[in-house]
């Protein structure tokens, strides 16, 4: 398939690397700054032209510096609803809490949840619709749910002959392929494809993916366009313009997600219910063994009851951690994991999900049933990684048919 460049001017990246393994820093020409589809509108408006459109949006689905939906009603676009995921359509909802349909105050606008009542659109809702759009910064992890949200797009425009554009954008951890290989007897809400935890795509080629591998019902396949991104390559470091969720609100954060959302799984705190979410790590009970210090609370928009809510917890500050460290070994960290594990007073209780309802499974969240396993037992890095080759290997070589950058 032969796609179109295209892309949206956007902040360069603040993480350089000292090795050519690592992402590279983004070139100072302006004319070669990375571009996201959705700023390429000569691209895609004469597309749109006359037709009755739907998009899937929340606060990442921006033209430059206003939101896609506002730019192109302004355009004379004719949008007849939009569809929210988790957060909402203008991001002002809890993590995991439950989205209600509504009319946007700002445009008038129906807005229909996909984090609700229902995950996908219904027939009645594509009945009248003619395209629907799906922009949406995502992370590249496999438990990070837009790109399961996407997935179920592309299964409703497949199912009822709708053409799904998508417009691409850079993945800010499109370095990384490493992890687990999703066993799918484990499919989930936080993991619906056979990938790794990150899986090293954009949202763009991970579409491609899910039609090329026939991983919709039936092997049905989405009829897409993609406007990829200007000069992107999977080696150029990437600042997101504007936070792709409440809790992953620093570039810090963003990088640190693939390997510290695992802790989810677990008793330990990784920041939710602080202002740097993703970016600690502790426990109440780890007091003594840590000096580092932080008290979760409810913060409104960002985590309403937070894991240890109104307690201590002690443990690690990565806020300052070097990322060009984990950049350059390409690798997700499991250490903090193995070392959290071994320093908690009784072990039985780390992943122990009777404690609070805010602790996940861990067998989801890996994604295999023998990382839990392979902890518990004391296994090291290396035994662990080991397990994971035979499936990370194969799904590296499917990966490079459905790249559209280098």
């Amino acid at each position: 398939m032969k796609l179109i460049l295209l892309n949206l001017l956007l902040i360069s990246a603040s993480i350089s690397c000292a090795t050519a393994r690592g992402p590279k820093t983004q070139p100072t020409d302006p004319e070669q700054a990375i571009k996201t589809g959705a700023d390429q509108t000569e691209k895609y408006i004469p597309y749109l032209t006359g037709k009755r459109v739907a998009v899937l949006a929340n606060p990442t689905t921006r033209i430059g510096n206003r939101h896609l939906v506002d730019s192109l009603l302004a355009r004379g676009i004719k949008i007849v609803k939009v569809f929210g995921p988790e957060h909402g359509f203008r991001g002002d909802a809890d993590a995991g809490a439950v989205v209600n349909d509504a009319v946007d105050a700002k445009t008038g606008v129906p807005v229909i949840s996909l984090y609700g009542k229902k995950s996908k659109p219904s027939k009645e809702d594509l009945a009248d619709v003619d395209v629907m759009i799906f922009d949406v910064q995502d992370v590249g992890t496999r438990f990070y749910t837009y790109i399961n949200v996407m997935g179920r797009i592309m299964e409703a425009c497949a199912e009822n002959n709708k053409e799904l554009l998508i417009l691409d954008r850079p993945n800010p951890n499109g370095y990384l392929v490493d992890g687990p290989v999703l066993d799918m007897r484990l499919k989930s809400g936080i993991g619906a494809y056979p990938i790794p935890i990150a899986h090293g795509l954009t949202i763009g080629e991970l579409a491609q993916m899910i039609n090329g591998e026939g991983w919709l019902p039936n092997k049905m396949k989405a009829t897409i366009k993609i406007i990829p991104v200007a000069h992107y390559t999977h080696d150029l470091s990437y600042t997101l313009p504007i936070a792709p969720s409440p809790n992953l609100n620093t570039q810090q954060s963003i990088l640190l997600y693939p390997s510290l959302c695992l802790f989810e799984g677990t008793i330990i705190s990784q920041g939710r219910g602080t202002h740097y979410p993703f970016a600690v790590l502790g426990a109440p009970a780890l007091k003594g063994k840590y000096a580092f210090e932080f008290t979760p609370v409810a913060i409104k928009g960002m985590s309403a009851t937070p894991l240890h809510k109104d307690q201590a917890c002690y443990g690690l500050d990565l806020r300052k951690y070097d990322m060009t460290k984990l950049i350059r070994e390409r690798k997700i960290n499991i250490g903090w994991m193995i070392d959290l594990y071994k320093a908690y007073p009784d072990p039985s209780k780390f992943f122990d999900k009777t404690q609070s309802n805010q602790i996940g499974d861990i067998n989801k969240l890996a994604g295999v049933y023998d990382f839990k396993t392979q902890i518990t037992e004391g296994r090291s890095e290396a035994e662990i990684r080991k397990s994971w080759e035979p499936g990370l290997a194969a799904y590296k070589k499917m990966r490079r048919q459905y790249l559209l950058y280098p």
